[in-house]
């Protein structure tokens, strides 16, 4: 049986994604498996166009800081959100949408990226997901 990571993506936070995104893919380029189940604030990320939006979880200044980290960023190569989606992808990462945050927030399935995610489902996909997790994270 293969080691997994399970990672709750509850924030919508910039950096917070990046730092999801960053340990999925890590695990996944070790041999893991990795499952990210997005809900609340975190799910917002994953409507379209939305991917960007989300502020700094410190630091903001009115999009000042936002801005900043994202030309040091540039400046040193670190991929884009959706390059690291990509990749998570790519390398066979599982994205689970939250179907109790979609109805909270008035958010259905044609409003999604439906080419990430993977599953639709509620707390038991979850729990389905970490059960069988060695590393289990809330982002």
């Amino acid at each position: 049986m293969n080691e997994k990571a399970t990672i709750v993506v509850h924030s919508g936070d910039m950096d917070k994604l990046y730092s999801a995104l960053i340990i999925a893919n890590g695990a996944l380029s070790m041999g893991m498996e990795a499952s990210l189940y997005f809900t609340f604030w975190g799910l917002e990320r994953l409507v379209k166009g939305k991917l960007e939006k989300g502020a700094l979880s410190a630091m903001n200044m009115l999009g000042l800081g936002k801005w900043m980290v994202k030309r040091r960023m540039k400046a040193t190569n670190v991929a884009s959100l959706e390059k690291l989606l990509m990749d998570l992808k790519e390398l066979g990462g599982k994205i689970i949408a939250c179907e109790m945050t979609m109805e909270i927030m008035g958010i259905k399935r044609e409003d999604l990226r439906e080419d990430l995610i993977d599953e639709y489902g509620a707390v038991g996909a979850y729990i389905q997901e970490a059960k069988g997790s060695s590393i289990t994270l809330f982002i």
